[in-house]
């Protein structure tokens, strides 16, 4: 058995593979004549062979030599990819998932379930009698002799890894032989280790065998036979391979282009570690620029401003290490579509976009769940059965919707279906019933659909193993919102869903506004911050005496900050209105002074404070204060219930 460290790189590999694998049997059945596409099914599963082989875990690379020999058989074209095969492939993925979590926590494998996926494999790639249809182009291939020399460095002492297990290895592929070491060469510990290996299989399943090593000294692979042969002219020498390489029809990339491409794997907890240690230089930062402008001293002006230049470049940098592409997330949802459409015997598509938009991992890790409600509930009770559709006119399959897009300091996820939409009567029947509203209450097109995230709301008629009890949505919004993120929900009736989700770039530092009210600090985002304005005694008293402002023509609503957090009535005679974006929804916050902009490190909330809802969070000011963060989207909430809303579309300051 490998060491703990090689066993978590082993870990990492698998769950990339297993992500590949997954990824390309759903391809497949769409593109069940793609060679290529059968090619690296094929070599992931032999990859998951050789490098379970050589760490020691015997039990995935058992299994993954059956599944292995399956996908040979479809790969040279004597059996054809089918529904059930799919299945299969799916089901042996899954499998392996579950014989690596056995390995890492030490459990007992369930060896029946492994069984009998193999002679599900088995049964279905037999080829008895009549030749199966082909359906992949087959790819017949001649035996080849490879010489092959791995030279040791001194980081291989470190890994438990042999000579006789990369030979085990490499017979697994075909004929090979050992060869005896460089007689002019190193001895003991760094004599090379030198293979002849006859096979038929391509190059990049010989440097997959090597994959845990490769960092670990210098590969070279000649095809044909010629490098170590003294009666042969030496063939040039293969550049050191430390990643699995390119088919051999593929020009090899340069070890310049290799390098510029190359990923270092950091633990999350590091990741963490160091923002939070950028946080602490944020408020250092902060700090020291209040002492100097209450004590100016000429020489220091100068560092002082490139100390804030290169912290704010900094924290750009080390946030941006935690920013990954929400595509990684998105992938795994086609599966998850894949196995409800045959479980609900619905035919559905899903089509993402944005793939490459990047968000926060932190955000990533919490959002996963809620994806998963919408797009169960989307399937359960927005996409309606084939024969429904087609009765509506509507093609049979449906198809769901999944994009990103970055809108200024947020990214907005979008979830939208073409099914029967959501009934608001009976949203509001339903609320009424189980006591949630009055039945006189009055509510927008948008309050009403919002019900529907109401806890234990549920409009479904019965209960599925999918949904139907009225939980999920209600989740959904309790993790959007514990992000500082937000959800609204449009439907139209039969033609579909959507909802949208906004959610912050970062959760640990981002720019504010810093203002006052009544001596107090708030930090207000910078990203919904849209301008701020004088407020004049004159102009309070105009516009019948409404909290509303005129903007370039338009009516925008105010609230005052002292009222909302009962500060006293005590007004200045010019106070500065702050007008914010939230929602598409413009609206002022009325406050004594604007400081100016400052770097927030966010700090949670106390327990006591969790259920206080204008404030997302708190952080430390340069001379120790603390500021409390506004959550703006609470705010204009509060002020829609307080009656203080903003003017009907196109009306003006005239009016």
């Amino acid at each position: 058995m490998s060491t703990p460290s090689d066993l978590t790189t082993f870990v990492d590999e698998v769950e990339d593979l297993l992500e590949k694998i997954e990824a390309s049997v759903l391809a497949l059945e769409s593109r069940s004549g793609d060679p290529e596409l059968m090619n690296q099914l094929f070599r992931a599963f032999h990859t998951l062979k050789g490098s379970s082989g050589v760490v020691g875990v015997t039990s995935i690379s058992h299994f993954t030599h059956h599944v292995e020999n399956a996908l040979d058989r479809v790969r040279s074209g004597a059996v054809a990819i089918s529904a059930p095969l799919v299945q299969a492939v799916l089901a042996s993925k899954d499998h392996v998932a579950t014989l690596l979590d056995a390995t890492l926590r030490g459990t007992a494998i369930d060896s029946a379930r492994g069984d009998a996926i193999v002679a599900q494999l088995a049964a279905m790639t037999a080829v008895d009698g009549p030749a199966t249809p082909v359906a992949v182009a087959a790819l017949p291939r001649a035996e080849v002799d490879y010489l092959i020399e791995f030279q040791p460095g001194p980081d291989l002492a470190a890994m438990d890894t042999s000579a006789e297990a990369i030979f085990a290895s490499l017979a697994a592929l075909g004929a090979c032989e050992r060869l005896a070491a460089d007689p002019d060469g190193a001895t003991g510990a760094l004599a090379p280790w030198r293979f002849l290996l006859t096979t038929s299989v391509d190059e990049p399943a010989i440097h997959d065998v090597f994959i845990f090593v490769a960092s670990a000294g210098e590969l070279q692979i000649d095809r044909g036979g010629s490098m170590f042969l003294d009666d042969e002219p030496a063939a040039a020498p293969v550049a050191p391979v430390a990643i699995i390489a390119a088919p051999v029809d593929t020009p090899a990339p340069s070890a310049p282009a290799r390098a510029a491409g190359a990923t270092v794997r950091v633990s999350s907890e590091r990741l963490d570690g160091l923002v939070k240690l950028i946080g602490e230089l944020v408020i250092t930062q902060s700090r020291l620029q209040q002492v100097h402008s209450q004590h100016p001293i000429a020489d220091l002006a100068s560092p002082v401003e490139a100390f804030e230049r290169l912290i704010g470049d900094l924290r750009d940098g080390v946030l941006g290490l935690r920013m990954v592409p929400i595509g990684t997330m998105f992938a795994r949802f086609h599966r998850l579509v894949h196995d409800l459409s045959a479980d609900l015997a619905k035919d559905v598509q899903l089509v993402t976009a944005g793939d490459d938009t990047e968000l926060d991992k932190t955000v990533i890790d919490l959002l996963g769940d809620a994806l998963v409600h919408i797009l169960r509930n989307s399937m359960d009770h927005g996409i309606e059965a084939p024969d429904v559709r087609v009765a509506a006119g509507k093609p049979p399959r449906g198809t769901l919707h999944l994009s990103a897009a970055h809108e200024g300091a947020h990214v907005v996820i979008t979830i939208a279906d073409d099914g029967k939409g959501i009934d608001a009567a009976a949203v509001r029947r339903k609320a009424v019933a189980q006591g949630l509203i009055a039945p006189d209450a009055i509510l927008s097109e948008q309050e009403t659909l919002a019900l529907i995230m109401r806890p234990g709301l549920s409009t479904s008629q019965t209960v599925t193993q999918v949904s139907g009890r009225g939980v999920g949505m209600d989740v959904v919004k309790r993790t959007i919102e514990s992000v500082r993120g937000s959800v609204t929900i449009a439907s139209a009736p039969g033609q579909g869903t959507t909802l949208r989700l906004a959610l912050p770039l970062t959760l640990a530092i981002i720019d504010g506004l810093l203002v006052e009210v009544e001596g107090g600090r708030f930090i207000m985002p910078m990203a919904a911050v849209m301008e701020n304005l004088e407020l004049s005694r004159a102009e309070r008293h105009a516009n019948n005496g409404r909290n509303v402002v005129v903007v370039r023509g338009e009516l925008v609503p105010y609230v005052r900050l002292r009222d909302l957090f009962e500060m006293g009535d005590t007004r200045e005679p010019l106070e500065r209105v702050v007008v914010v974006a939230v929602d598409g929804t413009r609206c002022g916050l009325v406050v004594d002074r604007v400081i100016g902009p400052h770097q927030t490190v966010i700090q949670p909330l106390g327990r006591f404070y969790r259920g206080v809802e204008l404030f997302s969070g708190t952080t430390i000011m340069g001379d120790g204060r603390v500021a409390m963060i506004l959550d703006l989207a609470s705010t204009v909430h509060h002020m829609d219930r307080a009656g203080v809303s903003p003017p009907p579309a196109g009306v003006r300051g005239h009016v």
